[in-house]
């Protein structure tokens, strides 16, 4: 993987059901996910999904890419337009950081031949940092960035 590499876009349609069961799973009993008429009553036009959910499927998507293997190191998400039930959520990502074992920002991409030995050890793999914008019908549903490691010998590409 390479900085500037461009993740395969993942479009997930967005439900009433997604909504309602991301608020439950992450025990967020707010009204305005999961009642229409309350939600209606506090100036939106529909119940909307919360941020833990529009979290875990960030997380999804980068997991999704770089393999079972890949930890999350950090996600940092900011919301905008929000993902009524009826839209879909378009996400995509560009790598923007690529740095080796000991931090050094690796600008020659995938450097694993010169690991050899060091399969099992975490350490010995590469941080990520990768840029994540999903977008919906009416903007920009949420931006941000997620750092992860991805260990030695996955190729983290593809998998989406």
């Amino acid at each position: 993987m390479r900085v500037g590499d461009e993740l395969p876009p993942l479009e997930i349609e967005i439900t009433r059901t997604l909504i309602v069961a991301g608020a439950i799973a992450s025990r967020d009993y707010q009204d305005v996910h999961h009642d229409a008429e309350l939600a209606r009553q506090k100036g939106s036009p529909d119940i909307f999904m919360n941020i833990l959910t529009t979290n875990g499927l960030v997380g999804r998507y980068i997991t999704d890419h770089f393999g079972p293997t890949a930890v999350l190191r950090r996600v940092a998400i900011r919301l905008g337009a929000p993902n009524y039930p009826g839209d879909t959520m378009v996400l995509a990502g560009t790598v923007e950081e690529v740095k080796d074992a000991e931090g050094a920002a690796d600008l020659e991409g995938d450097d694993a031949a010169e690991r050899e030995g060091d399969e099992g050890d975490e350490a010995a793999g590469k941080t990520v940092t990768v840029r994540v914008v999903g977008a919906n019908g009416i903007g920009k549903h949420v931006t941000g960035t997620v750092t992860l490691t991805v260990p030695s010998g996955a190729d983290g590409v593809g998998r989406s």
